[in-house]
């Protein structure tokens, strides 16, 4: 009874909501807050932040199968923690967690969705011996401390996940040296990715291999009042550099552009709105369910001007909508330059869109 009344405080406000997304603008007291200077300290930083209110374990991939079919994966854990006041043992942990995982593969998109109390061992994140992070019998599991090397294994109904990370790359501090803001009004988290990572391994025996990306990010507050979503992409370019970048849509037009800019030799070029033009070219409708449909930017240009650079990006296919109790797109992506040349390809989130 617990775990279900926990499940009800936390999602039902966001069922019933047209805006699945408030809760990640309410302004919760007694947290701690995101201020500039903090000094990255790993392997702990991979684990959890109690003191925040909301983290995430973000991994997507690009992969190929032996016959050069394009697939991706998404694996992602959210903590989130119910109030203020740290209690994480036990029944009376105050800590939900929740997943999502997805496969895009040739036959179409699945998805799946799980929540968990913390405390009681059915979910979490730990370094006691070697990096797990696991809800029920999803679970990524490290050969130490470390997050590489580690292997991944999750099942989304009867398809079977087991891939093996590796990744020797520096990490990525985005915005400055880790502390990403994203409004004026003070709004922001820490964030660091590791967008250099190997991936092997098998969907229900079928070989496959490719490129990964990992999000790390935590916050008590990380969307402003008048911010309604946001347009994510992270890209591996052909050339062996590395694109991240974000708009966080406002109200007025006057959005929010960040992004990262990393090079074959791991150099980090940190981007702001100056340096960044990001445009929608074609919006699609898609099926949310039988009878309810919804029109996205599915299509986009992003124009880097001083670094002369400028790339379209498409989906691999439109139907990658995730219905979860955050209702989003996520999926595989292919990247063009301006003469349609294939340049790329990666992986597009877009959040905070409604159904008419």
């Amino acid at each position: 009874m617990k775990i279900l009344l926990v499940f009800l405080y936390l999602v039902a406000p966001i069922a019933i909501s047209a805006d699945s997304f408030e809760i990640l603008r309410n302004d919760v007291e007694g947290f701690a807050k995101v201020v500039p200077g903090k000094l990255f300290d790993f392997p702990a930083d991979h684990g959890p932040h109690f003191d925040y209110r909301i983290e995430w374990w973000y991994l997507t991939a690009n992969l190929k199968d032996q016959q050069g079919n394009q697939w991706g994966i998404q694996w992602t854990l959210f903590r989130n923690a119910l109030s203020a006041k740290s209690s994480e043992s036990g029944w009376s942990s105050n800590q939900l967690w929740m997943a999502h995982a997805a496969i895009s593969a040739p036959d179409g998109h699945s998805f799946e969705q799980r929540f968990a109390r913390g405390g009681i061992g059915q979910a979490g994140v730990n370094l006691d011996n070697q990096f797990e992070a696991w809800i029920d019998d999803w679970v990524w599991r490290s050969d130490g401390k470390s997050l590489f090397p580690a292997q991944l294994k999750f099942r989304i109904a009867d398809r079977q996940v087991d891939m093996r990370l590796s990744s020797n790359a520096d990490w990525v501090l985005h915005d400055d040296k880790g502390y990403s803001q994203k409004s004026e009004q003070g709004q922001a988290s820490y964030y660091y990715s590791q967008p250099k990572i190997e991936i092997v391994g098998t969907i229900n025996g079928q070989p496959l291999s490719g490129s990964a990306w990992l999000d790390r990010e935590w916050s008590s507050q990380p969307l402003a009042q008048n911010q309604r979503g946001w347009d994510w992409f992270s890209l591996h370019l052909s050339d062996g550099n590395k694109l991240m970048l974000y708009r966080l849509r406002h109200e007025d037009g006057n959005h929010w552009l960040s992004g990262s800019w990393v090079d074959a030799n791991g150099n980090l070029t940190p981007l702001s709105n100056d340096d960044i033009r990001l445009s929608e070219k074609n919006t699609r409708s898609i099926k949310i369910d039988d009878e309810t449909e919804i029109t996205l930017p599915l299509d986009w240009l992003i124009e880097l001007p001083e670094m002369n650079r400028q790339f379209i990006v498409k989906p691999l296919y439109d139907q990658q909508w995730m219905e979860t109790s955050f209702p989003y797109w996520e999926g595989v992506v292919l990247v063009e330059d301006e003469s349609g040349m294939r340049v790329g390809e990666g992986y597009m989130e877009l959040t905070g869109y409604q159904p008419p």
